[in-house]
């Protein structure tokens, strides 16, 4: 076949050769760049629990005093309760860490830790975690007077 008739094959070839690629490389990197924000965040909300689990807790209620939550919520942001650093996820703020107390009087039995309205901006989509991740440690510390 003279080669007059296949000029243009490669060009059509790569467009729709492209025009799958893309796309397919696009969701792959988007989905790995989430799976990595929410692997940090997963591990920042687990050191911050196992820190909270362990603190000394003085509210008596099921809502932790501010001295407390904020010790926590920097341990999950900063990886350290003087909140000094860089964030662990590009974003993440102190207010999107929420820190529930599941009580036996004035004792806590757990602590939960989650992140709640952190939004992970990606390539072309926005994923938004609420309540997740989130881990609860067994309640280790000592609960001091009110």
């Amino acid at each position: 076949m003279p080669n007059r008739f296949r000029r243009g094959n490669a060009m059509i070839e790569f467009a729709l050769a492209t025009s799958i690629l893309l796309p397919a490389f696009i969701g792959t990197f988007q989905f790995g760049y989430t799976f990595h924000v929410y692997n940090n965040l997963n591990s920042a909300v687990r050191g911050g629990a196992r820190y909270a689990s362990m603190q000394s807790y003085n509210s008596g209620t099921s809502t932790p005093s501010t001295t407390f939550l904020t010790a926590v919520r920097n341990m999950v942001v900063y990886g350290n309760s003087a909140g000094t650093g860089d964030p662990v996820a590009p974003g993440l703020t102190t207010g999107n860490v929420q820190v529930l107390a599941v009580m036996k009087g004035a004792i806590p039995t757990s602590i939960t830790v989650q992140i709640t309205g952190y939004t992970v901006d990606a390539v072309f989509s926005s994923i938004t975690f609420n309540g997740k991740p989130s881990t609860t440690f067994a309640y280790t510390g000592t609960a001091a007077p009110i």
